[in-house]
């Protein structure tokens, strides 16, 4: 008989989170920390049957000012394909939010697109949502078992090129940090360019208390890339069970010339290698054939220029526990189209 319970262990979290190969920090146990610390309201679940772990979810409690709503992101993590799990953890769901008095229930599953899993999710009712989890639906991966040779000759020719200009550029230096007090030179960088690119960054306290958990274990680093010594790029990178994740980034416009975030990006790579990870997650991808204007495009190339593949998930999906999640997803589709998303 199968079971839905809370999990107290970290490591029966994280080991059961090691062993699967579709998985991002959105699940992992810093996480929930670091949920807590933003002052929301977490549940870490899991399905048994007996003794044997067969699914994970963590999830998260949204006060938003649409209304209330339980958020599962990139999850749940599955060992393997169960419906019957699901469908206990989904039940879970159902329960948990009505009692906080949720609107609905988000999930922003890992599931690759197959129809196949569209159907399994269609069929325990779940209907696509208007609005992505604040976490990626497809993204771009690159290996990174291969060799540093391997890995720069597999780069697009131009990638390769702006990396070695950069490399030769006396006036160019990449950091690595993991001070604290560091955050503040991204944060305002991340300033300008939401300013630029009209979109509302993370908060100062998002950042720092995503920094702060997972530097207690010594899983991110951020990494600065500086020109005659002011900082002209940052990144925040998370290596976590074997994978380096490109979290968060921004960059000066008036140092575009030359081609800071190539260096710092081969540099973020080469540390993932570096600590034994074997993926690097881009964190984010939009086909930019198929959607030239989409606000990811140019990014995605950037990304793209250093060899990977896509992996494409299924869609966040929505459980309306409410009638006034009828009138959310109306708003909601609304300022997709404002966003031009």
């Amino acid at each position: 008989m199968l079971i839905c319970r809370e999990i107290k262990d970290k490591n029966t979290w994280e080991n059961f989170l090691s062993k699967q190969k579709e998985k991002t920090f959105l699940q992992s146990w810093a996480w929930g920390e670091f949920q807590e610390k933003m002052d929301n309201k977490i549940w870490k679940l899991g399905v048994f049957d007996g003794q044997d772990l067969l699914l994970i979810g963590l999830v998260v409690g949204i006060k938003a000012k649409r209304g209330r709503f339980l958020l599962v992101q990139h999850g749940p993590i599955i060992k393997r394909q169960e419906k019957e799990a699901l469908n206990i953890f989904l039940e879970k769901l159902k329960e948990i939010g009505r009692q906080e008095n949720c609107s609905f229930i988000r999930i922003a599953p890992l599931f690759l697109r197959t129809k196949e899993n569209l159907d399994i999710f269609r069929n325990l009712g779940l209907k696509e949502s208007p609005m992505h989890a604040n976490a990626y639906e497809a993204t771009w991966k690159l290996d990174i078992s291969l060799s540093e040779e391997k890995l720069f000759s597999s780069m697009r020719k131009t990638t390769r090129y702006l990396i070695r200009q950069a490399i030769k550029n006396g006036d160019i230096q990449i950091k690595k940090s993991n001070n604290l007090s560091d955050i503040e030179k991204y944060q305002e960088l991340n300033k300008e360019v939401a300013s630029r690119q009209k979109f509302v960054p993370f908060s100062k306290e998002y950042i720092k208390n995503e920094f702060e958990v997972f530097l207690k274990d010594s899983q991110v680093l951020l990494f600065l890339g500086e020109y005659k010594g002011e900082v002209a790029a940052a990144a925040l990178v998370i290596f976590w069970s074997g994978i380096g994740f490109y979290h968060q980034a921004a960059s000066k416009s008036k140092f575009q010339k030359f081609s800071i975030p190539y260096l710092l990006q081969w540099e973020a790579i080469k540390e993932a290698k570096n600590r034994g990870c074997v993926v690097y997650d881009f964190w984010g991808y939009i086909d930019p054939k198929k959607h030239p204007k989409h606000p990811w495009a140019g990014p995605t190339l950037f990304k793209m220029g250093f060899g990977g593949q896509a992996t494409e998930y299924m869609k966040t999906c929505d459980y309306p526990l409410s009638k006034k999640y009828y009138l959310i997803n109306l708003f909601e589709k609304l300022r997709k189209f404002k966003r031009g998303l």
